[in-house]
């Protein structure tokens, strides 16, 4: 069992003389954070945080100390001496208690970072509900752990799902990653297929005979697939040859198994999925417009729409539902009862795709190609345009980075800080036609997968090195360890370990640089939750170490 006793003076003049170097250390525990009542740090080195908002409740029966209370807001814990320990080439690790609540109306958010977004140097520890990219929920309570060094993204082709002419949605649940279809060819329908390896896609069915899968999400511990008639017309493309409609959510049960909840009201296509307040909602893509809540079986409420606007990539943040719209190039605002209309964006038509990136939310457009924030004052604000394109679409905070889908060139950008947007590879290469889109993303695997229109093509984007839990983090408290050794990452919960990364090269990643450390934010979103016990290790905790730290 390693000893942790630090001699204080010796240590840091070591390790803070030359940072980075292979001959300097690092203590073996940098800082300890209790969180009790306070953000001191109760180890040798005082690095002591600044609280930005943050309260701290009393103790709960049978615990010994209180908690950090994150809001999810603006609310976080900044150590501005933590820029002096300089983690290079080195082993380190974190371990916390971590506490979410089951019914959520926010994202989760960054738990920890010291990154530079400039440099794209440093680490993220991170648990994620991504809502609202594109039509899909595609993750749910997932765990991230992830470093980088100014590394480029590299890019993979992993095949075409089926016959697919596109990867409508996608979706994580279990430990497995799943991507619905387009196939519109007479006799064809919409398939739901789980990845297996590059080139490799099980099928899983097809929900009902439309022709496409367009909306996945979680809700209750199960996958549930909303099904549409894609007008394919809409992307400059023959029209689909298969006449049915959709508008059915299924239940996925297992194989090739789907059960039905219910059929939509007027509703050929559906738009979005995604939970809010522990209850389900779906959004209708054509008109007339529809916006409807799951009660049970297959039973939907009909629920209002603002001024009969269509509201159709449904996403979550700051304790509303918040939806895109495709009559007015407008974003509106849900509270469970009632919308508030957000106005329009910029001068374009339509908005496409939320994504949360510096605690700001974020939208896609048409037909400007750029990405607009919500400011302080409630007015949308511009981010950029992504090159010459038209359309942004999927776009998803990964590693610390933002990124973006376009068409009609079928492009990823990576955003590099005011308005500046780099072109990082064309994905969709299909050629003699008018459009090509990179439609939506899900964090899997450590990387980002990416799906596209007409090659149907599904890429893989790794950014840095990253590891994440697949599986949903339950809520209430849990333990969470994060450790980088030598060339791997690795997650634990509860003691347990649940993720590790493929092998790198750890010469390639040094991880100094001169920020702060930040508890409770990033680059994504605030953290909404409850954190104690935050240690951060200047080496690689084995896992009885581990264990133990979960026991206490």
């Amino acid at each position: 069992m390693r000893h942790y006793l630090v001699v204080c003076g010796c240590i840091w003049g070591a390790f803070a003389a030359t940072p980075g170097s292979a001959e300097s250390k690092l203590p073996a525990v940098i800082a300890h954070w209790k969180l009790n009542g306070d953000a001191r740090d109760s180890g040798s080195l005082g690095l002591h945080g600044d609280n930005h908002g943050v309260t701290f409740t009393p103790a709960e029966a049978g615990e010994k100390s209180s908690a950090a209370v994150f809001l999810g807001r603006k609310e976080s814990i900044t150590v501005p001496q933590a820029k002096t320990v300089q983690l290079g080439q080195h082993d380190f690790s974190v371990s916390l208690w971590l506490h979410t609540n089951e019914i959520l109306d926010d994202d989760l958010g960054d738990v920890l970072s010291q990154y530079d977004p400039v440099s794209r140097k440093g680490f993220h520890l991170t648990l994620r509900n991504n809502a609202g990219i594109t039509n899909s929920s595609p993750n749910t309570r997932q765990l991230q752990f992830g470093i980088d060094s100014g590394t480029e993204p590299t890019f993979q082709d992993l095949g075409r799902p089926g016959n697919a002419l596109l990867g409508f949605s996608i979706s994580v649940h279990e430990g497995e990653l799943y991507v619905g279809t387009c196939e519109p060819g007479k006799g064809e329908a919409g398939h739901v297929y789980r990845y297996a390896g590059p080139s490799k896609w099980i099928d899983c069915g097809a929900p009902s005979a439309a022709n496409s899968v367009s909306s996945l999400a979680v809700f209750q511990g199960r996958l549930y697939a909303g099904t549409a008639k894609y007008r394919v017309a809409g992307s400059a493309l023959a029209e689909s040859e298969n006449t049915n409609l959709g508008g059915g959510i299924y239940r996925y049960d297992g194989d090739q198994k789907w059960t039905p909840c219910g059929q939509l009201p007027q509703t050929e296509a559906i738009g979005g999925m995604t939970v809010y307040k522990g209850r389900f909602y779906a959004s209708s893509l054509y008109r007339p417009a529809g916006f409807f809540r799951y009660e049970e079986g297959e039973k939907w409420t009909p629920m209002a729409t603002p001024n009969g606007k269509r509201t159709v990539c449904l996403g979550v943040w700051n304790g509303y539902l918040w939806a895109t719209g495709y009559d007015e190039g407008n974003v509106y605002r849900f509270d469970g009862e009632t919308w508030t209309d957000l106005g329009r964006v910029g001068d374009n038509t339509q908005t496409y795709s939320f994504a949360v990136h510096q605690g700001q939310l974020c939208v896609a457009t048409w037909p400007s190609g750029k990405v607009y924030y919500l400011n302080a004052a409630g007015a949308w604000e511009d981010k950029g345009r992504l090159g010459s394109e038209l359309e942004v679409m999927g776009m998803m905070v990964h590693n610390g980075q933002f990124y973006g889908g376009t068409l009609p060139l079928g492009q990823v950008y990576r955003f590099d800080g005011e308005t500046r947007w780099t072109l990082l590879r064309q994905l969709d290469e299909t050629k003699d036609v008018k459009f090509r889109r990179v439609w939506t993303a899900a964090q899997y695997a450590g990387q980002t997968f990416w799906t596209t229109l007409p090659s149907g093509k599904i890429f893989s984007m790794e950014a840095g090195k990253c590891v994440t839990h697949d599986r949903e983090l339950p809520a209430g408290w849990r333990h969470i360890a994060a450790v980088k050794q030598a060339g791997q990452l690795r997650l634990y919960v509860d003691g347990k370990q649940v993720a590790e990364s493929t092998e790198f090269d750890p010469t390639k990643f040094d991880l100094s640089n001169d920020q702060p450390l930040k508890i409770g934010a990033g680059t994504g979103d605030f953290f909404n939750g409850r954190l104690k016990d935050l240690r951060w290790h200047g080496v690689a905790l084995t896992e009885p170490e581990i264990a133990k730290l979960a026991k206490e």
